[in-house]
């Protein structure tokens, strides 16, 4: 049985949780982000939506095609950092799927 939800939709998913779990404990916000983090999720967010790989796309550290500015990139690489190794203990499902699609070789993206 298929899953209903997409990779692009799994994909904003872990992104939203890694950056939620990193502005909880860096931030301290009142909501679920503060306002940085709130831009940063938008941000990577519409980079998903606008994905020249779509539904094929690989993990963005893999990808030949960095879409992201520079200072957004370094924000999300340490969102990443601190969220990846929690990931196992607070969403084991998430954490292993984006794990094991880290380790998977690209095909032919072009």
């Amino acid at each position: 049985m298929r899953s209903s939800k997409s990779r692009l939709d799994k994909e904003r998913k872990t992104i939203k949780t890694m950056i939620s779990m990193y502005c909880k404990n860096a931030h301290e916000p009142k909501s679920e982000f503060c306002e940085d983090c709130l831009e940063l999720f938008d941000y990577a967010s519409k980079r998903l939506d606008y994905c020249r790989f779509g539904e094929n796309k690989p993990t963005c550290e893999k990808c030949p095609i960095h879409c992201y500015k520079p200072e957004m990139r370094e924000k999300v690489r340490k969102a990443m950092r601190y969220a990846g190794p929690r990931m196992i203990y607070t969403h084991p499902i998430m954490g292993f799927r984006h794990l094991f699609k880290k380790m998977k070789k690209i095909k032919d993206l072009d």
